[in-house]
């Protein structure tokens, strides 16, 4: 173009068909094209049509999104006509397809790709790209598709840029000016959407669980996968939500329209939901279109972790293909999803764990969709670890959440075994037990077959903090003794009867390592979980003989008189009553007044005896008071 040259006659000297433009290819080049639904449809047909005119490319491509030609070409040709390298595998062609071009997988964390391209350690010959119509300044926006391609566009040798009217203009870092580009194709036709499914009840539950674990002013990172969306539709009761994400997608915008997301609070970018490309419908490309509250930007800036960690209370939610015993985390594309490889769950994962308050979480179901396989295993080879055992922090299935920051091996053994299936929890023991992970003597007791009762966690106000009471898993045995030990005497002598200055491992495995059933203990914590503090025990023992459950309590000196007796009995007695045990049973000396009047807050007949100095206290859930008298 000659210096001075005005924008619109270099677009009218640019405009030719697409075969026109694909001749601007040459043999032997690598070609870039646009990724996930911002793909150049029309451009990337002609160069399937054209194909012929072509020897030794190279297609670099992120997330393909792409309705067939390309898969079909390159299932056809040999290497040496027609290779493509992934760098974030989409949902595009069979799971065979992608076995056979696995060696052409490029593993790289996102936040350094654009630098890949800007430094010509991998040359871009040719970008193909979409965009909006220019501005009356000669600005066309990628639109929907920013994250690596417009590091691609910016170092390409050739561009070649379909304008499609169809194409968002967003604001942010997003735009390509007239000038810069070599070819345009002027095609309207829609934009590839994508149309998210219902989560099923696993990811359901997965969701439920996580959602707990988001406070209000959260800032999130999202993944493409069922569970993080399902966890994104768990959050409508939520307030004051951010957003940074790779991704965004129709659940985020309807959140944001629920005014559960506004931005306000994030720290930076205030105001502004931040992502690098979009995948939805046509209703989200709409939501996109000239909105000011929305900014695009490359991944090199939305997946720099120095930028993630600059936001308050950062929240990144990532799927797993598997994770081992230890913690380490496998994120290889999947049947169910193929939206995987190494990506930006690195990224996130390292700028949640340094901001202020932020939370790393990594899901997965339990089991694979026909429930033959574990998706907690052994161990994994060192090949397939894409985050670290060190890095990962939280850690949830549809049987809970444990937090895995700090823990030492055998802790995160029986951590991950308590979110495994049932099914596989006495191999997965035994498999930990003979690799040396865990101790001697060390059991997980009647926890091996027990479903977590999610339904019976609670968080009230007591002391102007939250304590959260919920059963205790098998991770609580520490907590729990630490909450022994800090008892003062009397309290040891009102729940044990005798004096008593031990508790060991074995002690608190019997109320801590429970079937929820026959056997529960709740417990009340403060503080984060996974370092939280127990201040209150509540227990049950089912009596085989008389189907009556037996209870005890201990709160520690700081917490009593606040109600929490009150609620961890009632919440007992529920459970009971709902699992056919006939009433409750307590022990106390004669002079406890606390859990004699605790025992009569219960809305049935209290019964009392003596058995040698020991006062029993019971009632029979088919016996309510007598409120008339």
């Amino acid at each position: 173009m000659a210096t001075g040259q005005y924008w619109v006659d270099s677009y009218v000297e640019k405009k030719q068909d697409s075969a026109s433009a694909i001749r601007l290819i040459k043999s032997g080049q690598r070609v870039f094209i646009g990724s996930a639904c911002g793909e150049p449809q029309e451009l990337v047909r002609a160069l399937a049509e054209h194909s012929r005119l072509f020897t030794g490319l190279e297609i670099v491509r992120m997330l393909s999104r792409e309705s067939a030609p390309l898969t079909d070409i390159a299932n056809k040709s040999s290497d040496s006509d027609f290779s493509v390298r992934h760098i974030y595998l989409g949902n595009t062609g069979s799971q065979d397809f992608f076995r056979k071009k696995l060696p052409f997988v490029t593993p790289m964390n996102m936040s350094e790709v654009p630098i890949l391209f800007k430094s010509r350690k991998l040359p871009i010959n040719v970008a193909l790209i979409q965009v909006s119509p220019p501005d009356d300044f000669g600005w066309m926006s990628l639109g929907i598709s920013v994250d690596v391609t417009l590091a691609a566009a910016n170092s390409a040798d050739v561009v070649i840029a379909q304008v499609n009217p169809n194409m968002p203009r967003i604001m942010g870092q997003s735009f390509i000016h007239v000038n810069d580009v070599d070819a345009i194709v002027e095609h309207e036709e829609d934009l590839i959407t994508v149309e998210q499914t219902e989560p099923s009840e696993v990811y359901t539950l997965i969701g439920r669980h996580i959602s707990r674990l988001i406070s209000d002013a959260s800032t999130l990172q999202v993944g493409l996968d069922a569970a993080s969306q399902a966890t994104v539709q768990a959050l409508q009761q939520k307030n004051d939500l951010g957003f940074h994400s790779l991704y965004l997608t129709n659940d985020i915008m309807k959140l944001y329209a629920l005014g559960v997301i506004n931005n306000r609070r994030k720290g930076l970018n205030e105001g502004k939901l931040v992502a690098s490309a979009a995948l939805g419908n046509r209703e989200l490309y709409e939501f996109l279109h000239d909105n000011p509250a929305i900014e695009f930007h490359p991944s090199d800036y939305v997946n720099n972790p120095h930028i993630i960690a600059n936001h308050n209370r950062m929240v990144s939610l990532n799927v797993a293909r598997a994770i081992d015993l230890t913690g380490q985390v496998s994120a290889e594309a999947s049947a169910q999803t193929h939206f995987a490889g190494v990506s930006g769950i690195m990224d996130f994962v390292q700028g949640a764990r340094r901001a202020q308050g932020g939370k790393s979480i990594i899901m997965l179901p339990s089991t694979t969709p026909d429930g033959k396989k574990s998706n907690i295993i052994p161990s994994l080879q060192h090949g397939t670890v894409v985050v670290p055992r060190g890095s990962v922090q939280y850690v949830a299935t549809e049987y809970g959440v444990v937090n895995l920051f700090g823990k030492n091996l055998q802790e995160r053994v029986i951590a991950m075994i308590s979110l495994a299936h049932p099914d596989f929890r006495d191999e997965l023991f035994a498999a930990a037990d003979k690799e040396g992970l865990i101790s001697s003597g060390r059991s997980m007791g009647e926890a091996v077959r027990a479903v977590y009762p999610v339904n019976l966690e609670d968080t009230l106000e007591v002391n102007g903090q939250p304590v959260t009471i919920r059963p205790a898993k098998p991770v609580d045995v520490r907590r729990i003794r630490e909450h022994y030990y800090s008892l003062d005497k009397e309290d040891v002598m009102q729940r044990f009867f005798h004096a008593k200055s031990s508790f060991t491992t074995s002690d608190v495995e019997d109320i801590s390592q429970v079937d929820y059933i026959k056997d529960l203990t709740l417990i009340g914590v403060v503080g984060e979980s996974g370092f939280d503090r127990v201040v209150a025990v509540g227990e049950y023992l089912l009596l085989l003989e008389s189907n009556m459950a037996e209870v005890a309590f201990t709160v520690a000196r700081d917490f009593q008189g606040k109600g929490m007796g009150k609620i961890f009995l009632r919440k007992l007695a529920a459970a009971a009553h709902e699992h056919g045990i006939s009433g409750l049973v307590a022990y106390t000396a004669p002079h406890n007044k606390f859990m004699i009047d605790l025992f009569k807050t219960l809305p049935y007949k209290v019964k009392t005896s003596f058995e040698d100095d020991v006062l029993r206290l019971s009632c029979r859930f088919d016996e309510l008071k007598d409120e008339s008298r």
